[in-house]
């Protein structure tokens, strides 16, 4: 049972929050927004202890605030489940940095021991190759996940770590240092996979989606070459789009591209 009611910043309290930073510059900001009109309740148990909104709480504070709107749950609520509030209400409101969506998702799984990857993808209502992204960094060696936390690193950099061996992470995490981009240790990581993969290649490729095919060929096509060839394909299929192209105008535009690039 919940409800709405004004309180009081006095009556709230707080507890240990997924958000471990708070940019005092961005609280004035919110905090003066929330002076003309508080656009979201914060949510709050019986007692004042708050569940989410806590971004906010402090916020009013700053701003000078006698009270804020709440909406108050009756409904007693485990760790897992107050954990899983706060991170939902974070991750689509404020955004946390990648060390910190990491971290909490890390006690997501700890809370749950049984949940796999896409059961915490449902639970956040976050697509399971997004989540996959925000764990990678458990797979990464101890100095990537230390530049992660002093934000020397991004969760797609960790991601495109984790997808090599640890020697092969420490010489990507110290070119991405260095100034490299994520695409440029992206690419050296896949060189780095390819040397040490079977070198399967087949001239034709067909992947089977629900409601299509497609169909890659070349001359000895790798998995990475696919991969790269379908993010590129995708790259330029929303171009056309944007472009207000057709299908079938821009696949004459592509085979006439790649003609053009063809020795003759």
């Amino acid at each position: 049972m919940t409800q709405f009611a004004s309180k009081p910043l006095t009556w709230f309290k707080t507890n240990p929050q997924v958000r471990k930073l708070f940019d005092e510059a961005e609280l004035r900001l919110l905090g003066e927004s929330l002076k003309v009109r508080q656009l979201q309740p914060v949510v709050a148990k019986p007692d004042g202890t708050l569940i989410a909104g806590e971004r906010r709480f402090r916020a009013a504070k700053l701003a000078g605030l006698a009270t804020l709107d709440v909406v108050i749950s009756e409904e007693p609520l485990t760790d897992s489940q107050l954990r899983i509030f706060q991170l939902t209400e974070n991750v689509h409101r404020a955004d946390l940095t990648g060390f910190e969506k990491w971290q909490a998702c890390v006690e997501l799984q700890q809370l749950n021991p049984q949940w796999m990857a896409k059961d915490l993808a449902q639970h956040l209502h976050l697509d399971p190759s997004m989540v996959t992204r925000i764990l990678s960094p458990s797979k990464c060696i101890v100095p990537a996940q230390e530049a992660l936390a002093a934000g020397k690193l991004g969760i797609s950099d960790c991601y495109a770590l984790s997808k090599v061996d640890e020697p092969q992470q420490a010489e990507l995490l110290a070119m991405k240092l260095n100034g490299a981009s994520r695409d440029a240790i992206e690419q050296q990581g896949r060189k780095r996979r390819a040397s040490t993969a079977p070198a399967v290649r087949l001239s034709r490729v067909r992947i089977s989606l629900p409601e299509v095919s497609i169909v890659v060929t070349g001359d000895g096509i790798s998995l990475d070459e696919v991969i790269d060839a379908l993010a590129e394909a995708g790259k330029e299929a929303k171009k056309a789009r944007e472009q207000s192209l057709d299908v079938k105008t821009w696949e004459n535009v592509m085979r006439d591209r790649a003609k053009a690039k063809t020795p003759e």
